[in-house]
């Protein structure tokens, strides 16, 4: 005769069955006015722009040219209003454990006919523990063609907003891209939220 075998109980189980409630992305429009934008132009312009690298300088994937942002280049209004809507966004649509900003921003010119950023994520080994990627748009979409950010969930890709003054946040994981610029001057303005390790 067969021992009856009895069948696994979960209800007391430790491992946890919620649903994921991380989004892919969240946004603000008008994070930024359009005069205010031109302000965060001109202080980056006036500090003056560097060419953009990637880890490891691997060529053909980035051409663009920065300008790293502090507080202390009459940027504090911006770190504070931005820090305001990443804890809003953040407690609506990814509920990370956020520290705060701890690499300052990263000002980026695109110019046509080859101004882009090829597929990445913000994320690495062995650097700062990067949970949410920012990127603001801070030139009016009528005055470019292309520079489209786009991410990308598996194979299927979303193009985000092109309004001027408009903040797109994203987990830092997340394959993003800027397509080329091929006409006229994109400029926006990037940073990353930092916190506990993922586990």
């Amino acid at each position: 005769m067969k021992k009856k075998v009895k069948e696994p109980k979960f209800e007391n189980s430790s491992w946890n069955f919620e649903l994921d409630q991380v989004n892919l992305y969240a946004f603000w429009n008008n994070a930024f006015s359009k005069e205010e934008c031109q302000t965060i132009i001109n202080i980056a312009k006036n500090k003056g722009l560097i060419k953009g690298k990637t880890k490891g300088d691997i060529k053909d994937v980035r051409d663009s040219k920065i300008s790293w942002l502090y507080p202390v280049d009459n940027m504090d209004w911006v770190f504070r209003r931005v820090t305001d809507i990443i804890l809003n966004l953040n407690e609506r649509f990814f509920k990370f454990d956020i520290f705060g900003l701890n690499e300052g921003f990263q000002f980026t010119n695109y110019e046509a006919p080859s101004g882009k950023y090829g597929k990445h994520v913000d994320r690495a080994v062995n650097t700062s523990v990067r949970k949410l990627s920012i990127s603001i748009q801070l030139t009016d979409p009528e005055e470019y063609k292309g520079g489209e950010l786009k991410l990308y969930d598996g194979e299927e890709e979303t193009v985000m907003d092109k309004a001027q003054g408009t903040l797109i946040l994203f987990p830092s994981y997340v394959l993003h891209e800027v397509m080329p610029v091929t006409k006229g001057t994109r400029n926006s303005l990037v940073t990353w939220v930092t916190g506990k390790q993922f586990k």
